[in-house]
């Protein structure tokens, strides 16, 4: 059962974790409304470094290509939940955020009028809950009583709460802490925390001294799969449908150069996350990335005519959440429906 204050605490919460969203990006790479209007040429990209054709996207300059009459400004995010903050506070139109936080940003308390466009991958092995060597632990029942650090609201954090229930260990007989990437890191190396859920790249830091207990790609064959998507604000979907068109198609380009052409796909990916093309390459591989294709067929975001597989997977994703007291409510599967952008398909993945 929700708890009758919880709708009203987050909304003051993200009030003010928005202002200082709109106070960090007050260097022009966001905005406190929507793109669109007479200043419509802006469009306001939120990102994540992890390995992924978005980060392709930016370092080739594609969409700044296809787009020339638009001001495109790219901020990085260290989780989808603080991305979840800016689309509150109106902040970007675009983004690159995971399942999760997709499914709690579709649900209430939030509700966020922001649709599903593209899908950048489905999460593999590049993703894992991970146990540092000398803790003892062997198992994800060896977890009680220790402390384990994933980013809360992350597509990493729903994966580990669905490996200690799959493992019918209960979230109370352990301490889990919200901790960004980075902080991660720095908790693990002073032994602060005994296991951690993330992505990479810190999860290749965190394999050289731990043991991987359990990784998405092995989740998701047990039901519980998880994705990085690509999501556009409604507003900014209805003032500029041909901005989003070009978009997905800069991002089917990168799916395509990831599969057609692995050395350039790792030179850029290296680039943005600052690593070796060699490790680059590596963190791709254990990606699993769709052919631009397979987007608009049943499984993923379908047709403006027969809705894909994707919003299930959404509404399934705020069942758990809601079963993990979570959300307050599961939104419908029309409603979700409605929140996969399917304007343009398949065109526009061609």
């Amino acid at each position: 059962m929700a708890r009758p204050g919880l709708s009203r605490l987050f909304l003051l919460t993200a009030a003010a974790a928005a202002a200082a969203v709109l106070a960090a990006c007050g260097n022009g790479a966001a905005s406190a409304g929507p793109s669109g209007g007479d200043a419509g040429k802006t469009i306001r990209l939120a990102y994540q470094a992890f390995p992924s054709g978005d980060l392709i996207v930016k370092n080739k300059g594609w969409l700044e290509e296809a787009l020339p009459g638009y001001k495109i400004t790219w901020t990085r995010f260290d989780s989808g939940a603080s991305i979840n903050t800016a689309f509150v506070a109106r902040a970007v139109d675009i983004a690159a955020i995971g399942s999760s936080p997709v499914a709690r940003g579709l649900s209430a308390p939030l509700n966020i009028p922001y649709q599903v466009a593209f899908v950048l991958d489905v999460a593999g092995d590049n993703e894992a809950l991970v146990a540092r060597d000398g803790t003892g632990i062997a198992s994800i029942a060896d977890l009680r009583g220790k402390k384990v650090a994933s980013p809360f609201a992350s597509t990493a954090h729903y994966s580990l709460l669905a490996a200690l229930d799959r493992a019918n260990v209960p979230e109370s007989a352990l301490t889990i802490v919200d901790l960004e990437p980075q902080d991660i890191l720095a908790a693990w190396t002073r032994g602060d925390i005994d296991a951690a859920y993330v992505w990479l790249p810190a999860l290749d830091t965190l394999k050289k001294n731990g043991k991987v207990l359990v990784s998405s790609r092995e989740l998701a064959t047990a039901g519980k799969p998880t994705l990085d998507l690509g999501v556009v604000s409604t507003a900014f979907a209805n003032a500029h449908p041909d901005a989003v068109d070009a978009w997905r198609e800069a991002e089917a380009r990168a799916l395509t150069l990831i599969k057609s052409d692995k050395d350039a796909a790792a030179a850029a990916v290296g680039a943005e996350l600052n690593i070796a093309p060699a490790d680059a390459a590596n963190q791709l591989a254990q990606g699993v990335f769709l052919d631009p294709a397979d987007l608009s067929g049943p499984e993923w975001l379908g047709t403006p005519e027969k809705p894909g597989g994707l919003a299930g997977n959404l509404v399934s994703a705020a069942e758990f959440l809601k079963e993990q007291k979570k959300i307050d409510a599961v939104p419908d599967l029309a409603t979700v429906q409605k929140a996969i952008y399917t304007k343009g398909l398949p065109d526009a993945l061609s």
